[in-house]
């Protein structure tokens, strides 16, 4: 198989697996933190640890995905640069660095390690005032910066989209 093939392969699977990654940023944004607001802090944080659990626990299709799209779009990126023309060249750059830097770098340097300091937590042990606290220092935090990871993800999803269609 060319380089050319490789690439077109990866690129779809870039593509595929970076939307895949967008829609669980916007499920999380719009459906799951919304839907657990409403519990009280001490449902809050089991619930959230929870699911974290599943994702902490490797997960293999979540791991496959996650660490998946970054690992083809670095190579349809490497693969591209020889490949592509001007136009081309900057979708798949501005894409890169738009999931690299807006989605990937957030969610180990903000997101993960609050989800950490949460699974930490021995809801059973805890009191009404330790729960409002440990749920003040996760929620607002969290959710803000998930409200960045979704569009940059999104923005890639479209970048790759919109260069597929150029080849």
């Amino acid at each position: 198989m060319s380089t050319e093939g490789i690439f077109q392969i990866a690129l779809i699977l870039a593509t595929f697996l970076c939307s895949l990654v967008a829609g669980f940023l916007f499920a999380f944004a719009l459906v799951v933190m919304p839907g657990i607001q409403s519990l009280n802090d001490r449902e809050f944080i089991r619930a959230f640890q929870v699911m974290d659990g599943i994702i902490q626990n490797n997960q293999p299709i979540f791991v496959l995905v996650w660490v998946g799209s970054v690992a083809v779009l670095v190579t349809s990126d490497v693969l591209g640069i020889g490949q592509l023309d001007g136009v081309g060249r900057l979708l798949i750059i501005f894409a890169s660095l738009a999931y690299i830097f807006g989605v990937q770098l957030p969610t180990f340097t903000i997101n993960v390690p609050l989800n950490n300091k949460l699974q930490t937590l021995d809801v059973d042990n805890m009191n009404e005032t330790t729960y409002k606290a440990a749920r003040m220092d996760f929620e607002p935090r969290w959710n803000l910066w998930n409200s960045i990871r979704t569009p940059f993800a999104s923005l890639t999803s479209a970048l790759l989209i919109i260069l597929l269609f150029r080849l």
